[in-house]
């Protein structure tokens, strides 16, 4: 008797795709915009657009609308997503082949310092400052600045850090980015759409990357009523960080 067609995996069916591919391994190195994506993979906007389409639709891209210009908007790659369908692709073929994501080891073959860069450096930025020191155990040199620092940290910065995640900065202020021109980086990453596009250029041995993260402190709400938005931006950013590690071990 003839065995009924099983479904292709959805991450064997969306990333077996060549130009589907070249994006995915694009947007695990950050987030960009659809016409940086057209120059990367070297494919028409519309084709572009259209396999962009297909992954956002499949859960595996999502996309935000730039601060810096309304009309664009970047693309993000949920690795986690990524990892949870891989598993299930593995188990479809053999039960043998049900895959385990286990957390890679973080051993740098030396010094690494990390940079991260917003507008203000009293949230996102000092948020995955502390986070990334903390993952990495100190063994990377992270700091953060602000293209127009605030005078002081947002209240809900300090306080997310103390209560999720154990991390007291309440003696931590804002950085002005001009002040770090001289030191050396392996990686440089913004945060925040405004300040990537003003960002200076740290030379070739650094990594420029961004992720496109919303202010959590833009609504202008109370502190009590901002927190939950606070919360989930150092969700999303304990995530990246976190993913991050493997990237930076082989710099």
């Amino acid at each position: 008797m003839a065995r009924s067609r099983q479904a292709v995996p959805p991450f064997v069916h969306l990333g077996s795709h060549p130009i589907r591919w070249q994006l995915l391994n694009e947007l695990s190195r950050g987030d960009y915009r659809v016409r940086e994506l057209v120059t990367q993979v070297g494919e028409p906007q519309n084709l572009v657009s259209y396999h962009l389409r297909l992954l956002r639709d499949g859960g595996l891209v999502t996309s935000t609308r730039s601060s810096y210009d309304g009309r664009d908007s970047y693309y993000h790659l949920n690795l986690d997503h990524c990892a949870d369908i891989l598993i299930g692709a593995g188990a479809a073929l053999h039960p043998a082949l049900r895959l385990r994501c286990v957390p890679t080891a973080f051993e740098p073959a030396g010094p690494l310092a990390v940079l991260f860069v917003c507008t203000g450096n009293s949230a996102r930025s000092a948020i995955a400052q502390a986070l990334l020191r903390r993952q990495s155990g100190g063994r990377v040199e992270v700091l953060s600045a602000g293209s127009r620092p605030k005078p002081a940290m947002h209240p809900n910065t300090v306080r997310v850090l103390r209560q999720e995640y154990g991390i007291d900065i309440s003696d931590q202020s804002p950085r002005h980015l001009d002040t770090l021109g001289e030191r050396r980086f392996d990686a440089v990453i913004t945060l925040c759409d405004k300040a990537r596009e003003i960002c200076p250029d740290f030379g070739n041995s650094t990594a420029a990357i961004h992720w496109s993260i919303a202010d959590p402190a833009a609504t202008g709400d109370t502190d009590e009523d901002s927190y939950p938005l606070f919360r989930a931006t150092a969700t999303e950013i304990d995530t990246r960080t976190r993913h991050l590690l493997p990237v930076l071990a082989t710099r």
